[in-house]
């Protein structure tokens, strides 16, 4: 059975892109610790990041800074963290969070963001993935 995130990657369920290669895909997290909280995922559904293959996993951290790098541009912040913790879904993910402080690290807060913020925001970090 397809995750989650497969069927956000198929197009069955929307996300905020912001960004897409042929084996990779960037996204908005629906419930962020901080504005521009993104989840990077390879297209290909494995459960657990250490079991990806030495060339993707590769791949999905050279993807995640092309994005994160975007973040920094897109979203004022002091840093970009970034967290692989995966029991939510079972299919690899890498978040990637805007850090104000600590909080924004803990998992423990979230905030609220309208859906044309998450438009705006998927937008602008897109704009700045190359």
């Amino acid at each position: 059975m397809a995750t989650l995130f497969t069927k956000i990657i198929n197009g069955e369920i929307p996300s905020y892109k912001v960004a897409e290669t042929d084996r990779f895909y960037a996204f908005l997290d629906i419930n962020p610790n901080s504005k521009g909280h993104t989840l990077c995922i390879p297209k290909k559904e494995v459960d657990k990041i250490f079991d990806l293959d030495e060339g993707t996993y590769t791949a999905l951290m050279q993807f995640s800074r092309r994005v994160a790098l975007a973040i920094e541009k897109a979203v004022p912040c002091k840093r970009v963290g970034m967290s692989v913790i995966g029991l939510e879904v079972p299919h690899v993910h890498v978040h990637l969070i805007p850090l104000h402080s600590m909080e924004n690290a803990r998992f423990t807060s979230k905030v609220k963001i309208t859906s044309e913020e998450f438009e705006e925001t998927a937008s602008q970090i897109a704009s700045y993935f190359n």
